[in-house]
């Protein structure tokens, strides 16, 4: 790249020497030799030192002219009339020069700078066999990485016309990559020149091709580009794609979860295979967002049977077809039924007898939960009493509850309630062989329900995107992450652990619209709109994953803690339960009773009366 440079520099000094004989043969004629040629005289130095600083000063040595755009040569027009008015500067204060020798010698110096960067253009296009007008029917891509990776994108793209794509060019942050080909596209500069290129280039789409990239620099490559209405694509991660290849078909749209700039979770499958494997694996609220990643991952560890048991007979349905295309030889069956009613889920596990159970049957809703408390603890509560109490009847080995950050020093219903399904779980562990133990993380990407999906639906329909809280934070984990940490801890699972996944650092749901509005191709409070409506009932500004009474232990799994169970009295919990448990189900519910019942339970629990 440097040898590129120097060249072109090179070829401008000696355009100038050309064009200052020039104009002096053109003014002096032939027969006065010694003034043609005059360069020893001080002014040919000085418009050479003018000249060459304001093309340095413009950039026009750093510049691809390979796949130069209109801006390019824009810059060169105005390189040229600030030097030209500086030397006439000169020229009127030195009166050395003549003034029409002076106009010639700029004519003739542009006609060359130019014409040579020009020159490059079409022999590079008449190399590549490329053309120099836009294809109308073809997305135009800038790759963002030149190496292996963006190798292998450009092979992909050529060898696919059906895309319809077309690469205009690739840049790098290594200097020296500037102006190196792959497959004859040029690397046109550094992720500092990629606003100005998508423009000048009329780019459509950005593909991230290096693989080992990491959250923060996507965020920031990601905000160069906002609000220019592009398409922004990732290829996978180094591991996939060790394991799977590259082809078109893995590159697909950044999502909000490249951007959080989490560990990558580790599991081990020789433990989850020792304890799934050949079992009858039983998951209620196996339709939902948790409870269908659960059976996808538990299915490829080849149980005996896989139970789904849910109330929602559309989302079991959907879990049963995915899987038995996906899983042809797996024994699957798909109950209809409520966690509330008591006999029909004894005559369930009477009847499948399951080995394991992961019991993510809940209502989480927080808001809707403060309007209907009641059915919180009828579900939530009660609904883990039946299973659990049901594990134990029939020799459950190992129950596993999802549960949540929201239960730590709750101040809402549904985080109450989910505290106290984990005092639940710790309870009947004492009386039974059965291993009870909970697994408690934050939010999950686009769970039913969650904050991603309304800010995709609200950007879709134009905005704006609302926000309760400018400073709200949250833990997010993706539904496959915490799934899988799931699995490891129910390997952990001894009996009575409240299992905490490391969710990673608290992100701020203001900052996470602002990064899903740019990945859409707008500019936050720009194209559209941030609203701060108001923390909700119940809702807090931050979620905590311990409470302060709680202990961490340490597992083989850095990504998993233990917290110390909270020592419980058995009796005084039980008549709190049938306390709470005749409350909910009275006709007329006095919502303050029902609130200070659980507050009697769960002493962390505070309220607004």
């Amino acid at each position: 790249m440097r040898i590129r440079r120097k060249t072109l520099l090179v070829l401008d000094i000696l355009f100038i020497f050309i064009s200052f004989a020039g104009a002096n043969l053109l003014k002096f004629g032939v027969n006065d030799f010694q003034r043609v040629f005059s360069f020893a005289e001080a002014e040919i130095w000085v418009l050479l030192l003018i000249h060459i600083s304001f093309f340095i000063i413009f950039d026009l040595y750093n510049r691809i002219w390979q796949n130069a755009g209109f801006i390019d040569y824009f810059y060169v027009v105005v390189a040229f009339v600030i030097a030209s008015f500086v030397s006439l500067i000169y020229a009127v204060l030195s009166r050395n020069i003549n003034y029409t020798t002076l106009v010639i010698f700029e004519l003739l110096l542009f006609l060359m700078v130019l014409g040579a960067r020009f020159y490059f253009r079409i022999e590079n296009r008449l190399k590549t066999g490329r053309g120099f007008t836009r294809t109308q029917d073809k997305k135009r891509v800038l790759i963002i990485g030149a190496g292996e990776a963006a190798s292998l994108v450009v092979k992909e793209i050529e060898r696919r016309p059906d895309l319809n794509m077309e690469v205009l060019g690739l840049v790098d942050d290594d200097p020296e990559k500037i102006g190196s080909q792959i497959r004859g596209y040029y690397v046109m500069g550094t992720r500092d020149d990629m606003s100005k290129l998508v423009v000048s280039r009329g780019i459509d789409e950005v593909i991230f091709a290096i693989p080992s990239i990491s959250a923060s620099e996507k965020r920031e490559i990601i905000n160069k580009v906002a609000g220019l209405k592009v398409n922004i694509k990732t290829v996978p991660g180094v591991y996939e794609m060790v394991e799977q290849g590259l082809d078109m078909n893995s590159i697909r749209d950044v999502e909000i979860s490249d951007l959080l700039g989490r560990t990558e979770v580790q599991m081990n499958s020789k433990e989850i295979a020792h304890y799934i494997n050949n079992k009858t694996i039983l998951v209620t609220g196996g339709g939902g967002s948790i409870g269908s990643e659960l059976c996808r991952q538990i299915a490829a560890f080849n149980p005996r049977k896989l139970v789904i048991l849910d109330i929602y007979e559309n989302n079991a349905y959907d879990i049963q077809i995915e899987l038995s295309n996906r899983f042809r030889n797996l024994s699957l069956d798909v109950i209809i039924a409520s966690v509330r009613d008591e006999e029909r889920i004894n005559y369930i596990f009477e009847e499948i007898k399951p080995d394991i159970v992961f019991h993510a049957a809940a209502h989480k809703h927080v808001p809707l939960m403060e309007r209907s408390p009641e059915e919180a603890i009828k579900n939530n509560v009660f609904g883990t009493l039946n299973v659990g109490r049901a594990s134990i009847k029939n020799n459950v080995e190992k129950f596993i509850l999802i549960s949540t950050d929201k239960a730590v020093n709750p101040t809402n219903v549904m985080g109450a309630s989910k505290r106290m399904c984990e005092m639940i779980i710790q309870i009947l562990d004492k009386e039974s062989e059965t291993d009870f133990v909970a697994v408690r993380f934050g939010n999950v990407l686009g769970s039913n329900g969650s904050v991603i999906p309304l800010f995709k639906k609200q950007i879709q329909s134009g905005g704006p995107v609302t926000v309760t809280h400018k400073d709200i934070t949250r833990y997010f984990m993706t539904i496959p992450e915490a799934v899988s940490l799931v699995l490891q801890a129910g390997y952990y699972a001894d009996g009575g652990e409240i299992f905490v996944l490391d969710m990673g650092e608290p992100v701020r749901i203001y900052e996470l619209a602002e990064n899903l509005i740019r990945l859409s191709g707008f500019e936050p409070n720009v194209d559209m709109k941030i609203e701060v409506t108001g923390l909700r009932p119940g809702e807090k500004l931050f979620e905590e994953l311990l409470m302060d009474e709680e202990g961490m232990k340490e597992t083989p799994n850095h990504l998993i803690k233990i917290g110390k169970p909270i020592e419980l009295d058995e009796t005084e919990f039980s008549e709190q339960l049938t306390k709470l448990n005749a409350i909910a189900h009275e006709k007329n519910i006095n919502f303050l009773e029902l609130k200070r019942a659980i507050a009697e339970i769960v002493p962390t629990y505070k309220f607004h009366k």
